[in-house]
C-alpha cells in the first residue's frame, strides 16, 4: 500500500529510556554458549550495553515521565494535544488501553482522541501513518505518537536469541499541521501468514498465562524460554527482512524520483548491526547514512529504535536544519513499511534517562 500526505510535519521529538544498564560481557553465564562464541557474536552483531527498566516499569511510566519533562519546560502544554496515539506490544493491561492510561495520569481533556495500536518494529511508521491521517480532521492540529515497549519484562533470560539485544523505552513525537511541508511518501506492507516468527505464544485469550506457560523448557541451540516469553525464529526474521526490505525502499525511492544520494539519513529500526550493515550493502547506502549503533549503547526497543537512532545520532542538526530522511521498519506481524519526508528544524529533539537522573543526552 502507497500512502501520500500533504500538509504535515513532525515539530518535535523525544525518547525516554531506563538509566538502568546491563553489558553483554556481565550476562555471557546465562547462555548455554562458550566465552570465545558469545564474544564472537557481540561483535558480529553489536551487541555491547543496553538500557532495561529496572523492577515493575510499564509504558504508560516512562511515556508520563516524557510528556512531563515537556510540559515542565514549557515545550508542549496539556491543552496542545487533540489526539494520543500509542503504539506498543507491552501494554500495561489487557484493559483499558494504555493511552487512556496516560490520558488519565496527565489529565487530558476529555475531546482528546485516544487510540492504541498494537504493532511493535514497525510501529514508528505505522503511528506516524495514523498520525498524518487524524490531521485531516478540522478538530485535530497537534498529535501526540507515544511508541514504547518494555519487552525485556517477556524475554528469557538464557535466550541468546533475543535476550542480549532487548532494551526497553519510550519516544513522543509530535505531529501538526503545516501547509508549507513537503510532502510526505509512505509505504506498508504486511504478512499475517508469517506471523509466528516473531511471537509471544501465552498471555492472550488464545492461551492464558499459567503454570505450565511459565515452565521452561531448552531448544535444539540450548536456549531455554517459556510460552511466557519472546520467540524469534532468528533465520526466518533475517531472510524475511533481506528479502522484503530493500525492494520495499527501493521501490518507494524510484517512485518518487529520489536517489539514495538524495537521502541524508536511512533511520531504520535496529535489530542489530549485522543486519543494518547488509541492509545498507542491499540499498547502495554508505553505512554512514544507515546508523546501526543504538542496539550496542542502548538495546533494540522495538519500534522505539528509530526515535533513539534518530535523536542520538542527529539532534543537534535536526534543531538547526532540515534533513531528508527515509523511515523504515520491519518486524513483528510480519510488517515492513517505508516513510519518505523531510525532517525539521525541529522545536525540540533531545533524549532524557528514566527515573531523571539529569542527564541530557541530546
Amino acid at each position: 500500500m502507497n500512502l501520500r500526505f500533504a500538509g504535515k510535519r513532525i515539530t518535535g521529538l523525544l525518547t525516554v529510556l531506563p538509566a538502568y544498564e546491563r553489558l553483554f560481557v556481565d550476562e555471557m553465564a546465562n547462555y548455554n554458549f562458550s566465552p570465545a562464541r558469545s564474544l564472537k557474536l557481540k561483535d558480529v552483531m553489536g551487541y555491547d550495553r543496553r538500557r532495561i527498566v529496572d523492577g515493575p516499569v510499564c509504558v504508560s511510566d516512562l511515556a508520563v515521565a516524557g510528556f512531563e519533562h515537556l510540559f515542565a519546560r514549557g515545550q508542549l502544554a496539556p491543552s496542545d494535544i487533540d489526539a494520543l496515539v500509542v503504539v506498543t506490544q507491552s501494554p500495561d493491561y489487557l484493559m483499558p488501553g494504555t493511552a487512556s492510561v496516560i490520558h488519565g495520569r496527565l489529565g487530558l481533556g476529555y475531546d482528546v482522541f485516544c487510540l492504541d495500536i498494537n504493532q511493535g518494529c514497525a510501529g514508528f511508521v505505522v503511528g506516524l501513518i495514523q498520525a498524518f491521517m487524524l490531521l485531516d480532521q478540522p478538530a485535530i492540529a497537534k498529535v501526540a505518537l507515544v511508541n514504547g515497549d518494555v519487552l525485556s519484562r517477556k524475554v528469557s533470560p538464557r535466550d541468546r536469541n533475543s535476550y542480549p539485544l532487548i532494551g526497553d523505552g519510550a519516544a513522543i513525537t509530535i505531529v501538526e499541521r503545516d501547509p508549507n511541508a513537503a510532502v510526505v511518501h509512505a509505504s506498508l506492507k504486511m504478512d499475517g501468514s508469517r506471523g509466528g516468527a516473531l511471537t509471544i505464544p501465552a498471555g492472550g485469550m488464545r492461551q492464558p498465562c499459567s503454570a505450565e506457560t511459565a515452565e521452561l523448557h531448552e531448544d535444539a541451540e540450548g536456549n531455554s524460554r517459556a510460552a511466557d516469553h519472546l520467540v524469534m525464529d532468528g533465520s526466518a526474521v533475517f531472510n524475511f527482512v533481506m528479502t522484503e526490505v530493500p525492494a520495499l525502499v527501493d521501490a518507494l525511492l524510484r517512485d518518487t524520483g529520489t536517489s539514495v544520494d538524495d537521502v541524508d539519513a536511512f533511520l531504520f529500526h535496529q535489530p542489530n548491526r549485522f543486519m543494518l550493515h547488509k541492509l545498507a550493502e542491499k540499498l547502495g547506502a554508505p553505512y554512514e547514512k544507515m546508523p546501526s549503533n543504538v542496539v550496542e549503547q542502548y538495546g533494540n526497543s522495538s519500534g522505539v529504535t528509530i526515535p533513539v537512532a534518530t535523536a542520538s545520532n542527529f539532534a543537534e542538526r535536526l534543531r538547526r536544519e532540515t534533513l531528508t530522511v527515509c523511515f523504515g521498519g520491519f518486524g513483528v506481524g510480519l510488517t515492513w513499511s517505508a516513510l519518505l519526508m523531510e525532517l525539521g528544524p525541529l522545536e525540540f529533539c533531545e533524549m532524557i534517562d528514566f527515573p531523571s537522573q539529569g542527564a541530557d543526552h541530546g
